[in-house]
């Protein structure tokens, strides 16, 4: 794309959104087509524009109910939006992303929430949060074993680079690293309060809590920039609640994670030596209902895949409904647990990225 092109772009971009987020918000064609006149001007003018909190409420959640990935859209129109485009200094950045996750966690009761940071000027991104997750657990390589989580090895290492100092466990909640305006980055502690963790024991097997594994209650994912009408946010933090399924048979059943299934079915007594048993699969089913009884043990908000499917089902239906389209990413959508007892298992899906929505983005210690 060339320099001249670009506004023209940016313009088109803009009327597409706004056309469909003024219609979805039930406004006039007059209160229409004055915001396009404001908005082409402003863009002539500047290059750019900036959307109105309305705009931007209803348009991170158009992004959440156009995510192909989620299997929990049918609560898209709940979302929480904080406006902090304002935030300039790593000090308020961090100030208020403690805010999301205190008032995501909610005691436990999780509710789905976004936090939109300053949005990029050309190529130039105002703040960046290097964290995958605002909460997630450290991990380490040592003497050729791993401690904690495998997938946090590297920006383990590129904390430690900036001077932090985990205690060592495979549980240690690392810290939030914001970088402003290109500056060195900075590290900061999360307050222990505000990390909400469910300890995950089993309510038949006494055995499985000794084995001393825990998670965290809410997902913030923090990697992903929010495009709406042409504007990109670098840094808006969102989430949702768990299904049991991301905790019990993907961070800590995956080989490559924490690989818990052989230590469960120790503990179960069950022949792993040959691959007929199912020891794997029968493990696989315990210790995710360590995790759903762990979470409504505690208090903590939690989806089973069955229940996220029915959701899904009726989201699907709504859709139908507003005559729009549902896309999806059909590897994603099915559960990695008894896929096939879902209905999203049979279908196909139109993988077509729709926005607004959230995109991938490199993380900054990998530019």
């Amino acid at each position: 794309m060339n320099a001249a092109s670009a506004p023209s772009n940016l313009l088109r971009e803009a009327t597409e959104f706004l056309t469909e987020c003024y219609k979805e918000l039930g406004k006039s064609e007059q209160e229409l087509n004055k915001r396009l006149m404001d908005v082409a001007q402003a863009i002539e003018e500047t290059g750019s524009y900036s959307h109105t909190f309305e705009e931007l409420e209803h348009g991170a959640r158009m992004a959440w109910r156009n995510n192909n990935r989620c299997i929990g859209r049918l609560f898209w129109n709940t979302l929480a939006v904080f406006d902090e485009r304002e935030a300039a200094t790593a000090e308020s950045i961090f100030e208020r992303l403690v805010d999301h996750i205190r008032f995501a966690t909610n005691g436990g009761k999780v509710r789905p929430a976004i936090t939109v940071f300053p949005p990029a000027i050309e190529s130039s991104e105002p703040v960046r949060v290097w964290n995958h997750q605002l909460v997630r657990y450290a991990g380490y390589e040592r003497d050729g074993k791993i401690i904690g989580d495998s997938s946090s090895l590297q920006f383990t290492k590129e904390c430690e680079k900036l001077g932090w100092r985990g205690a060592g466990t495979h549980y240690d909640v690392l810290p939030i690293v914001i970088e402003v305006n290109g500056e060195a980055p900075r590290f900061f502690e999360l307050p222990k309060e505000a990390v909400l963790e469910v300890e995950i024991g089993h309510p038949e097997w006494p055995e499985f809590a000794d084995m001393g594994v825990k998670w965290y209650a809410v997902p913030i994912i923090s990697e992903m920039k929010l495009e709406i009408g042409g504007i990109h946010y670098p840094l808006a933090p969102f989430n949702g609640w768990y299904m049991g399924t991301e905790i019990g048979a993907r961070n800590l059943a995956d080989e490559d994670r924490y690989n818990l299934l052989p230590a469960v079915a120790e503990m179960m007594g069950l022949n792993s030596v040959s691959n007929r048993s199912l020891w794997k699969d029968k493990a696989l089913v315990e210790l995710n209902i360590a995790v759903l009884e762990s979470f409504q043990k505690a208090g903590v908000t939690i989806v089973d895949h069955h229940t996220a499917a029915k959701q899904f089902s009726s989201f699907e239906k709504k859709e139908a409904a507003a005559d729009r389209a549902v896309t999806g990413n059909w590897a994603w959508l099915i559960p990695p647990l008894s896929p096939a007892t879902t209905h999203i298992f049979h279908k196909p899906y139109d993988n077509k990225v729709v926005t607004p929505n959230y995109f991938n983005q490199r993380a900054p210690y990998l530019l």
